[in-house]
């Protein structure tokens, strides 16, 4: 019999390289290891954090479900900070926790991207932060859908959220789970931790740094368990550990919006926002062009005409420029923008719009890490997916799979399905 609690932990950037280290890690053999696994992982286009673990949630491509990168659409928000799409609202399909909660499951998510205010989750700490120095923590998640009943736990581990980003709220969102787990035994909970992306971005792909972030995850995988054996579930507790995408280390950042005002699509004003017929909105190793008219042909031809050459120069960080509908019909890719950039494998994009037009690599904006992502899903190291608990089969080892086959896997460990989702079951992985 299959047992029905799931833990899924979704460590953000962790590859196929790390695993060798990591398997030889305490917590990993204990909870971990002898179960089931998919070694390298396709992700989705784009591969950024948010659209990718909405589609780890709802099995669904990125031209169903609605989020096309972490940023809302640039249209009111031309100077940064362009706010994250935090909130459950923009999801256009349901998901797994809407699944569970119809099956007659309970719930529970701690920083799962997009699930702001999602009425399907029972526990919920939304990925999200203080907006000010006057809102309190507890307000913050309050704001983004958090139950009265958890607001103890948040209290009680505040002093963790050193500052507001990852991985500095990682600890605290890992000891704010195992609470959860304790207090509610909920029957999914999913989890974001992302200090392993947050190395990477700040000191390169691979290298000694990366071996604190694994110790870190290891160290979670055992507070999570040794929750579920102080609620006394540990028994009937599934556990997965997956992750969305990987990285690739940058050797420079290109403003394209400086070369769209250069051809007139932007126009600097000297107070406020410019004027702006195209605008280059960065996803790290690709970008997405907006038009602020899509209907004017005239611009649009423009554009084109100008992103094309740019491509055509082999300079600029492009490698191919798409349309809206090759990129849907390519790459399940959709959204309000008009065009996408991919990158040359080594350059990553800004968003200014004023010269220098080409900078070095930024700490401050994950774009513009010593690595990032972003890029093409056949491009750079695979994400990976291990599983244990009665309701896997052991030692099974798959070479390749699929991100949209995630939450149907999991669905169907659990005992449910998800009938509306792209993706399919593995269900080599599955016990009988």
């Amino acid at each position: 019999m299959r047992g029905k609690k799931m833990i899924v932990l979704s460590a953000d950037a962790l590859v196929h390289e790390d695993m060798a280290e990591l398997r030889e890690m305490p917590n990993f053999r204990k909870y971990l290891a002898g179960g089931s696994s998919i070694e390298r992982v396709k992700s989705i286009y784009p591969t950024i954090t948010y659209p990718c673990h909405t589609t780890m949630a709802t099995g669904c491509w990125p031209d169903r479900h609605g989020i096309p990168g972490n940023l809302k659409s640039p249209y009111r928000f031309i100077k940064p900070p362009i706010p994250w799409i935090w909130e459950h609202e923009y999801v256009k399909v349901p998901d797994i926790f809407d699944a569970a909660k119809k099956a007659g499951f309970t719930t529970a998510a701690v920083f799962w991207p997009c699930t702001g205010r999602h009425p399907s989750i029972d526990w919920l700490i939304d990925e999200y932060w203080t907006q000010s120095k006057e809102q309190t923590l507890a307000d913050a998640f309050r704001e983004m859908g958090t139950q009265e009943c958890l607001i103890p736990i948040i209290e009680r581990y505040e002093h963790l959220m050193k500052e507001r980003k990852h991985p500095f709220c990682d600890d605290f969102m890992l000891a704010c789970a195992a609470d959860i787990i304790r207090e509610f035994t909920p029957d999914l909970i999913m989890i974001h931790p992302a200090n392993i992306d947050g190395a990477r971005h700040g000191s390169g792909l691979f290298g000694p740094h990366i071996t604190k972030t694994l110790e870190d995850t290891d160290r979670w995988i055992g507070d999570l368990m040794r929750a579920a054996e102080d609620a006394g579930v540990a028994g009937d507790t599934n556990f997965v550990l997956t992750s969305d995408h990987g990285q690739m280390d940058i050797k420079r950042v290109i403003h394209i919006n400086v070369l769209l005002a250069d051809a007139g699509l932007i126009r600097p004003q000297e107070n406020g926002d410019p004027e702006w017929d195209a605008w280059c909105q960065s996803g790290g190793m690709s970008a997405c062009v907006y038009l602020k008219d899509p209907e004017n042909r005239a611009v649009y031809e423009k554009t084109y005409a100008v992103l094309r050459h740019l491509c055509a120069e082999g300079v600029y960080g492009i490698s191919r420029v798409y349309t809206a509908e090759e990129a849907r019909e390519e790459e399940h890719y959709a959204g309000d923008f008009s065009f996408v950039l991919e990158t040359d494998n080594y350059t990553s994009f800004g968003d200014s719009y004023t010269r220098p037009l080409v900078t070095g690599a930024d700490n401050g904006d994950y774009r513009k890490g010593r690595a990032t992502h972003g890029y093409l899903p056949s491009k750079g190291p695979c994400p990976v997916f291990y599983a244990s608990g009665p309701a896997f089969r052991q030692g099974v080892v798959i070479g390749d799979g699929r991100l949209i086959d995630e939450a149907p896997t999991i669905a169907r460990a659990m005992g449910f399905d998800m009938p509306g989702a792209d993706g399919e079951p593995v269900t080599d992985l599955l016990a009988d």
